[in-house]
């Protein structure tokens, strides 16, 4: 048991370092056959912080950010099936996946590295110290995983 638990943090390590560069560019970098590198950010046009979010993928990774501003994001949330208690102000599409709300970088990373069978991935609200969010952050972040029939369970925290 001990050593599959070994093989199976290496492999996850290794596949973290293959989607992300950060050791030379400081910069998550996502790259795959499978995936083009892009990343929508659908954001209402009142909304501050749904900016700063954009700012802060653009910053931390090497995604080429899409963002579309919207009267109502909800008809896009609502596409995608996304749970009413797991929302938050924007929605991120990215490869075959959603991302709700202020997701760290670090679970985007989770995310396009182990490919699991889910919808998406959602950190409810608009926590405090979250990324494009101002504050300090105040206990962990629970970013849930959501699958496609909308039951959710806790994907990592942060």
């Amino acid at each position: 048991m001990k050593k599959f638990a070994l093989i199976s943090g290496i492999l996850l390590l290794l596949g973290v370092l293959l989607i992300s560069g950060c050791a030379s560019s400081g910069k998550i970098t996502f790259s795959g056959k499978d995936f083009d590198g892009k990343m929508t950010i659908y954001k209402s046009s009142m909304c501050g912080c749904c900016g700063l979010y954009s700012d802060y993928v653009n910053k931390e990774s090497n995604l080429k950010v899409n963002i579309v501003s919207l009267d109502d994001v909800s008809s896009v949330k609502n596409k995608y099936n996304v749970p009413e208690n797991l929302r938050s102000c924007h929605i991120a599409a990215i490869g075959d996946y959603y991302v709700e709300g202020h997701v760290p970088m670090e679970a985007v990373v989770k995310l396009m590295t182990e490919k699991p069978d889910i919808a998406g991935i959602a950190l409810p609200g608009m926590p405090a110290g979250s990324p494009g969010m101002p504050g300090r952050k105040d206990g962990d972040f629970v970013i849930y995983a959501i699958n496609h029939d909308g039951t959710h369970n806790e994907f990592m925290r942060i």
